[in-house]
């Protein structure tokens, strides 16, 4: 049987105008005119943009006549054979925003769920610095992979990690943009299959072996650095702590009656309160840190300022005393320590450390903090950092061993 062929004009100008009846009647080039029972009349096309079949409203008839809607659907045919997309087309000339307006509109949208000004300061100052030169005066609709690459193929191997990031973000704004109707495609997906493979491996934060942290912390105390700073870096270790946190730590957060620090969930990572035990030793930090300033405001405090201590110190003063670690490699000379030298469970350890359960489901029945078991097991560190004198003497075997 051979195969119906396709209409072309079919349609005249005076059915158009005087037929009743409802139904969907065809004209050519996918263009049709649609009769509702209520007698209103449009114009429709179905058309394959990028292989996938869309249809496109062209107006209601008799603002759109029939001549008009035949050559609106011609030029729609012909945009959509060349590759390019008629609706993208159509509303970049009704005002689509440029790639920098929809990374303006983006940041300030997502702005309030990051979780600190920092990261959202370098959310933003890496698209400006390293995609707005190529892609910021384009039309969000048109950035394409060519564009994407030609931002990332030079920082691909020189940052590797900056470039990963980069790429994460400028999908974020396409995203958006295909959200908005503005696209239908998020060229960042492609661009993956497109880049080489990254022969640098991540580096992981410096640290220390956690036979040696006491010898550090020794250090530390007998330096020259402000009383403040000694107690602060001491602290942090002992609580496992994130440098952030510590020098964030206000004196509502303590309670010393509870033996308990707990953390607000806009200062965690996590975006999650976490209570932290405080072993004596910690409590005796406190102590000194409360006669160092008037009990009120942050804990530990700045030696000029008066106001919050800068978490570079922290790396300053490791740097200054010959210690091969950043403040954030003492978390793992924690946690490599529960593995080696205790049995508590590894929810406990890693509750100690505020990470949060990956799966999902498990997370969502395991609903305690081990608040009890972390006390005792961050007792347990302040002892293994500072031994009793009836403990010196099995310690330093265990050292020498």
């Amino acid at each position: 049987m051979a195969a119906k062929a396709h209409p072309k004009n079919a349609l005249s100008a005076t059915f158009v105008s005087k037929t009743k009846q409802p139904g969907r009647y065809a004209d050519g080039h996918g263009l049709y005119l649609v009769i509702e029972p209520s007698g209103s009349r449009r114009w429709e096309q179905r058309i394959q943009i990028r292989g996938k079949r869309r249809t496109l409203g062209l107006g209601g008839f008799p603002v759109v006549s029939l001549a008009q809607a035949r050559e609106a659907a011609l030029e729609n045919k012909r945009q959509a054979r060349a590759g390019h997309d008629p609706l993208a087309v159509k509303r970049v000339a009704n005002g689509i925003p440029t790639f920098a307006e929809a990374t303006a509109i983006v940041f300030d949208l997502r702005r309030p769920g990051w979780r600190s000004a920092r990261h959202a300061q370098q959310w933003i100052e890496s698209l400006n610095e390293y995609a707005m030169p190529k892609l910021g005066t384009e039309s969000v609709a048109s950035v394409d992979a060519a564009g994407i690459l030609g931002v990332l193929v030079p920082l691909w191997h020189k940052m590797p990690v900056t470039a990963q990031r980069l790429r994460q973000r400028i999908g974020t704004v396409l995203k958006w943009a295909i959200a908005q109707g503005y696209r239908l495609d998020n060229p960042t997906d492609a661009v993956a299959y497109a880049l080489p493979r990254q022969s640098c491996r991540p580096s992981h934060q410096s640290s220390i072996h956690y036979e040696d942290v006491a010898d550090a912390i020794d250090a530390v105390r007998a330096s020259n650095a402000s009383p403040s700073a000694r107690l602060a870096l001491e602290f942090m270790v002992l609580t496992a702590a994130r440098s952030g946190e510590v020098t964030g730590c206000t004196w509502s957060e303590i309670d010393l009656k509870g033996r308990t620090w707990t953390v607000p969930a806009e200062r965690m990572k996590a975006g999650r309160e976490h209570r932290v035990p405080l072993s004596p030793r910690a409590l005796a930090i406190l102590d000194d840190a409360r006669a160092l300033g008037d009990g009120r405001g942050f804990v530990f405090l700045g030696p000029k300022t008066g106001r919050a201590m800068f978490r570079a110190r922290f790396s300053r003063l490791l740097k200054l005393l010959g210690i091969e670690a950043v403040p954030h490699g003492f978390r793992t000379s924690f946690r490599v320590w529960t593995m080696e030298r205790t049995n508590y469970p590894r929810e406990v350890c890693e509750a100690a450390l505020a990470h949060t359960n990956p799966n999902k489901a498990e997370a969502a029945y395991a609903r305690s903090d081990l608040f009890e078991k972390r006390r005792e097991l961050m007792e347990r560190w302040a002892r293994f950092l500072n031994p009793a004198p009836a403990d010196v003497v099995s310690l330093d075997a265990r050292r020498a061993g």
